[in-house]
């Protein structure tokens, strides 16, 4: 497999935007370099690998177009041609030294297309984070938390999604290890306003990366948060003195910006991986998608020597609309790469109509799916469940129907479920 250097803690923001994997960066302060053939480039400015086979000249770069960055331009050309709406100059070098994306050091994101075909993932390290056979729990508590650093704040959402949803990555420096599937706690600064003088109370994120962080190096953590604020049902506007004080201390950080976090806390939600032929049933509303994030990180995208994933994962996805899709091309990259081990449907209210003719929630989707659903968890499947509290009613009332229509008791087959370890739920 082909090693992976990280050079910006954030590059997996552009490492996303790709539809392979198989990634390399290079510091855009490298000299021009005019791409002739790849396997020369990689043992020159990679690694001297003597061993790297001769590579079909192909590849293919991804540029930041936008004026924040945020948005790229996929081009690839062999022997001369491109598929580019502009002509490409193939070189490696940013044409606008001035476009990079928002929060992240200058980098430039290439992989070669022929190695794609190979599945290739990320190395990571350090492997000492494999060796430890407990979770860490409660390193940092709220009378003690531990300091930690903004690296990047990134809108992850559309201009017509409802509400606005960041991407945040947190700079623990490797302190504050982590297992997928559990959160960190955040202590916003100031005062608690229900009890002048005390500091405010510690809210808790699912944390949605691997162990290894987004820059695959063991000292980053990435939450998912959206934006809190309320609206007076009579006016119909924004109450500024009503809003979410952490998520908007989050959404407004800086990079380089302090913050207080504790943990790491939760054991229900860990990814068990006795079994690396299991199958794993997620479902996630909003922002509840982010340790399914980290699973799938975990099991598709880095190459975890003690953790090789041949199961099934299936995403249940709902949000409001399309532009509400969260790491929707990650998701996506995994289905066209591994389409026998991953499924994901999506379930978005607000665009897609039931069976009924009403809205689509994920406990229609479930409903949709449920004789193979039921299946596999006979079949020893784990199911999770994560996203706002509101959820679990409807979900589990479909549920309950769908058991009763085969003639089973939901009550009798829940309790099964929870005495085997199959059912995981965090709901907040």
């Amino acid at each position: 497999k082909l090693a992976f250097t990280p050079i910006a803690a954030s590059a997996s923001l552009l490492f996303s935007k790709l539809p392979h994997s198989c990634p390399f960066l290079f510091s855009p302060s490298l000299p021009q370099i005019k791409i002739q053939n790849p396997s020369e480039l990689l043992r020159k400015h990679v690694i001297d690998w003597p061993w790297l086979p001769p590579l079909e000249p192909r590849v293919a770069a991804v540029a930041p177009i936008g004026s924040d960055g945020r948005h790229y331009r996929s081009c690839s050309s062999l022997k001369g041609n491109n598929s580019c709406n502009k002509s490409w100059t193939g070189k490696l070098a940013w044409e606008n030294k001035t476009l990079q994306p928002r929060h992240t050091k200058k980098v430039f994101c290439m992989y070669v297309q022929q190695a794609s075909k190979s599945k290739c993932k990320v190395a990571i390290k350090p492997l000492e984070l494999e060796n430890t056979k407990e979770p860490p729990l409660n390193l940092y508590k709220p009378k003690g938390p531990y300091t930690a650093s903004i690296v990047s704040v990134e809108r992850i959402v559309g201009p017509k999604a409802p509400g606005e949803t960041c991407h945040i990555v947190i700079d623990h420096g490797g302190n504050v290890p982590y297992w997928e599937g559990q959160s960190y706690g955040v202590i916003p600064p100031g005062e608690n306003p229900k009890k002048p003088g005390a500091p405010n109370t510690v809210r808790l994120y699912s944390i949605a990366s691997t162990r290894y962080g987004d820059s695959f190096d063991g000292r980053t953590a990435s939450l998912c948060v959206r934006r809190a604020v309320y609206y007076d049902p009579e006016t119909g506007k924004e109450d500024p003195s009503k809003k979410g004080i952490c998520s908007n201390f989050l959404c407004d950080s800086k990079p380089g910006d302090k913050i207080q976090i504790t943990g790491p806390s939760g054991k229900i939600m860990l990814l068990p991986e006795d079994d690396p032929n299991a199958t794993h049933i997620m479902i996630g509303t909003g922002t509840g998608v982010a340790p399914f994030r980290g699973y799938l990180r975990r099991m598709f995208m880095e190459d975890v020597s003690s953790f090789k994933f041949g199961g099934l994962a299936w995403l249940f996805l709902g949000v409001a609309n399309t532009d509400s899709l969260l790491y929707d091309e990650e998701f996506t990259n995994y289905l066209q790469q591994y389409p026998e081990n991953f499924r994901y449907d999506k379930a978005l209210s607000r665009e897609q109509k039931n069976k009924s003719g009403g809205k689509m929630y994920v406990q229609d989707k479930i409903e949709e799916y449920s004789d193979e659903i039921f299946k596999l968890l006979d079949d020893g499947a784990h199911i999770y469940f994560c996203g706002l509290k509101g959820m679990m009613p409807g979900i589990q009332d479909t549920l309950k129907r769908v058991a009763e229509q085969r003639g089973e008791s939901w009550h009798q087959k829940l309790s099964q479920l929870k005495k085997n370890k199959q059912w995981h739920v965090e709901v907040y």
